[in-house]
C-alpha cells in the first residue's frame, strides 16, 4: 500500500491511496493527513492499514496531473514544522564506504591514512546487524533540519549562496511519529534525496554536521508495511533535459551494513527524540552519488530519483539562492 499527500487546485488537503495502475488516486474520506491516519491508529490500537482501508473511496483523482501541476506535498509533515525533525545516518550500505572514501581521496590524496569513515563503515559491517533483541554497534548520526527544510516533490532545492557544492543522495527514508505515552511508532517508508555539500564535508570531517544543514526532499509516496529487503532503483541527474550521470543504487536490509532495528534503537533512546506528537524523517543513508564519480553538480540539474517499491519517481531541481552576506545579531 502506498499514499500521497497532496492539494487539490482550490487548496484543500487530502491524502490518496496509490491504485493499481499507478497512475491515480483513491482518495480517503475525511483524510487532510497521513499524520492524522496515524494518530488514528494508536488511538484504536490498530494498524494504519486499517484505518486506510476503512477511509478508501472509490473515488479516483489523476495522480499524474497532480504532480504536473506541482500539488503533491512530502508524504509526511506537521502543522508546526519545528516538531517535524529531520536526521540520517551514513555509511550504512556496501556502497557507502567507497563513495566516501572515494571523497577522501580526492581531498587528501591516495596516501592518505584510513579515513574515520571507513573505521566506523567496518564496525558496522562487523556489529551493525545484531540478533533480535539485542544491542548492535552505534552507527554515524547527524541532524539535518526541521520540518521547513524539506521541500515537496517536484519543488527546487535550494543551494545556498555560501555553499562550496551541492550533491543528491539517494536514500530511502524512515518515517516515524512518536505517540502520547512516548512510544515511537513506524509510519512507513519512502524515497529521500538528501541533498548535502560534499566539498565542505570532504574539506575536513568536522565540517560534516554543517555539510548537510541542507534542504531535502522526500517522497512523492509513502510504502505503508514492511520494507523489501532487497530495493533496487536508480539515481540520476538530467541538465537540460540530458541525462549526464546515471547509477543503480541498493537497498534494503540485504545491502546495508546496520538493521533497521538497530538504527531506529539509536536513534529513539534519547528522550528527547520521545516528545509525544513529533514527527520524524530518518535518512538510512546512500549507497551511491555522484559527487563520488567526480560529477559536479548546481543550479539548473534536474535530480530524479526512483525504485520500483516506491512508485513514482521524486524529482527536484537544484535552484541557486540570493547571497544573504554576513549575518549579524542584534543586542536586546
Amino acid at each position: 500500500m502506498r499514499l500521497v499527500q497532496f492539494k487539490t487546485p482550490e487548496g484543500e488537503r487530502r491524502v490518496g491511496r496509490v491504485s493499481a495502475d499507478g497512475n491515480h488516486l483513491h482518495l480517503l474520506e475525511g483524510t487532510r493527513s497521513v499524520r492524522e491516519l496515524a494518530e488514528a491508529a494508536i488511538a484504536r490500537s490498530t494498524t494504519l492499514f486499517d484505518i486506510v482501508e476503512e477511509r478508501t473511496l472509490s473515488e479516483l483523482v489523476d495522480y499524474d496531473q497532480l504532480l504536473n501541476d506541482g500539488l503533491v506535498l512530502p508524504p509526511l509533515d506537521h502543522d508546526e514544522p519545528a516538531r517535524f525533525l529531520v536526521t540520517g545516518t551514513g555509511l550504512t550500505h556496501t556502497g557507502s564506504a567507497n563513495a566516501r572514501d572515494k571523497m577522501h581521496a580526492l581531498t587528501h590524496g591516495e596516501d592518505a591514512a584510513e579515513s574515520d569513515s571507513l573505521k566506523i563503515f567496518r564496525m558496522g559491517i562487523e556489529g551493525g546487524k545484531p540478533a533480535k533483541g539485542n544491542l548492535g554497534v552505534q552507527p554515524e548520526w547527524f541532524f539535518k533540519g526541521v520540518g521547513t527544510c524539506v521541500v515537496a516533490p517536484g519543488s527546487a532545492l535550494p543551494m545556498p549562496a555560501f555553499a562550496r557544492a551541492g550533491a543528491e543522495e539517494a536514500e530511502i527514508v524512515g518515517l516515524y511519529i512518536v505517540g502520547p505515552d512516548g512510544s515511537p511508532y513506524r509510519i512507513g517508508y519512502a524515497l529521500g534525496n538528501e541533498y548535502s555539500d560534499h566539498v565542505t564535508e570532504a574539506e575536513n570531517y568536522l565540517y560534516l554536521a554543517h555539510s548537510k544543514l541542507r534542504s531535502c526532499s522526500i517522497g512523492p509516496e509513502l510504502l505503508v508495511g514492511d520494507l523489501p529487503n532487497e530495493v533496487r532503483g536508480r539515481s540520476r541527474i538530467l541538465r537540460d533535459g540530458i541525462v549526464i550521470w546515471e547509477e543503480e543504487f541498493l537497498s534494503g536490509e540485504t545491502h546495508m551494513s546496520h538493521s533497521i532495528a538497530n538504527l531506529e534503537h539509536y536513534h529513539f533512546r534519547y528522550p528527547m527524540h520521545r516528545r509525544p506528537g513529533d514527527v520524524h524523517a530518518y535518512f538510512f543513508g546512500a549507497a551511491v552519488m555522484s559527487y563520488a564519480f567526480g560529477i559536479q553538480s548546481g543550479p539548473g540539474d534536474e535530480y530524479e530519483i526512483e525504485a520500483a517499491a516506491f512508485g513514482k519517481p521524486l524529482r527536484n531541481r537544484v535552484e541557486l539562492t540570493p547571497d544573504e552576506g554576513l549575518v549579524t545579531v542584534a543586542q536586546l
